[in-house]
């Protein structure tokens, strides 16, 4: 008799569970911000291989977790002094891991060849270039980076560029920017207009406000922030306020959460702060043998990861970014943007990309629809995709 009753009571569960499943399963689902190509110069590992307890992220593992489309990024810190090359080079790496692994994931030029990528159970792959320097002040190579594969940029990463601000520069700079230029220069526009032209979708993460504000007046298409959350519950630079979030729900755009424990809870900072001081030492190691600082900090906190655990957020506190958007601008403007393997710390029950399922799962225990679901899955993204692929000749293909 106890066992019916404890078998009654999990019947809810098991239920919820087994549709959260089939919703997962059903969906394509898109990520829209992953930096596995700088990890694997940074730690010198392959994706094709098994890099669990390395990695976010590895082919095998994107298959397991049921992601769909991949938005790889194209990064280096400001610093590099050929930072198109090193663009390049990214990219050289996901086509030799294309060439090796033909049946398992294709490279993508639009949301068509993206789903026949999905149908043959492909990972369908597309590049986001994350920030605007990669173009060294160059319209020509917008359009090299493009014919690359490019299908989305990043204004600006945490440097500014000669022609649009960061948030972090007019948070942290404001004065020596007034004596300069603040938002988008006439270039900037410029940059703005022909990636609308391309079909390259305007990416809005990283910039600062008055870039934000020149960008959303310039563009003609819908734009995405790729991996941002809501600045009202955390308020630091990389998050977008509710103004923000207004235009980007009346420009038709996404705003894709980004997992990062820093932008979801504003309390991480000080807990952060603190393992990195204890791990000093390590970390400047590590970035005397020339590795970025962002993922000599990844590699400790990794080491560590019982240390950092206490300062992870919960998967609730993510969700409630996304709860706080939906309410301000509704359930299709938003998505997922995870910055898996850009991050040296997500929230506790996002270990790798094997998790994704985890979400759709606690989508619908928070009342959302399985229509809802599986747009900010990713329904919402390809909209935004082939609304930017209108009128090029990527909607021709």
């Amino acid at each position: 008799m106890q066992t019916k009753f404890l078998f009654l009571l999990l019947l809810p569960v098991l239920g919820l569970s087994q549709n959260a499943a089939r919703i997962h399963k059903k969906a394509i689902v898109v990520d829209t911000h992953n930096d596995i190509l700088t990890a694997s110069i940074e730690k010198k590992v392959s994706m094709d291989d098994n890099l669990k307890g390395k990695t976010h992220s590895d082919l095998q593992r994107w298959k397991e977790g049921g992601l769909d489309v991949q938005l790889f990024s194209v990064w280096c810190d400001g610093d590099k002094p050929e930072p198109y090359q090193f663009a390049n080079r990214e990219m050289d790496i996901l086509d030799a891991i294309i060439q090796k692994n033909p049946t398992k994931i294709a490279l993508t030029r639009n949301t068509y060849e993206m789903k026949q990528a999905v149908k043959a159970g492909k990972l369908a792959a597309m590049f986001g270039v994350e920030g605007g320097h990669m173009i060294e002040n160059s319209l020509e190579k917008l359009d090299q980076l493009f014919a690359r594969g490019t299908r989305y940029m990043t204004l600006t990463w945490n440097n500014s560029t000669s022609w649009a601000t960061s948030a972090w520069d007019e948070t942290s700079k404001k004065d020596s920017l007034a004596k300069t230029h603040k938002g988008l220069t006439d270039f900037g526009k410029q940059v703005v207009k022909r990636m609308n032209e391309l079909g390259m979708v305007v990416d809005l993460s990283h910039v600062g406000e008055q870039t934000f504000w020149d960008a959303i007046a310039t563009t003609t298409k819908p734009v995405i922030a790729s991996h941002s959350n809501a600045w009202s519950l955390c308020p630091v630079p990389r998050n977008l306020k509710d103004d923000q979030i207004l235009a980007i729900g009346k420009n038709g755009g996404v705003i894709s959460l980004n997992f990062f424990s820093g932008f979801v809870d504003s309390n991480y900072r000080k807990k952060d702060a603190r393992f990195q001081l204890a791990h000093k030492a390590e970390i400047d190691s590590l970035k005397a043998t020339g590795m970025q600082t962002e993922y000599a900090v990844t590699m400790v906190t990794e080491k560590y990861a019982e240390e950092a655990m206490d300062a992870r957020p919960t998967l609730e506190q993510l969700l409630e970014h996304l709860d706080y958007i939906v309410k301000l601008i509704g359930t299709e403007h938003v998505g997922l943007g995870s910055d898996f393997d850009g991050i040296s710390s997500a929230p506790r029950g996002l270990d790798d990309v094997t998790c994704y399922p985890t979400i759709t799962r606690a989508l619908l225990q928070r009342g959302y629809t399985p229509k809802q679901v599986t747009n900010i899955l990713g329904g919402n993204i390809l909209r935004v995709l082939k609304a930017n692929e209108k009128g090029t000749e990527l909607s021709k293909n």
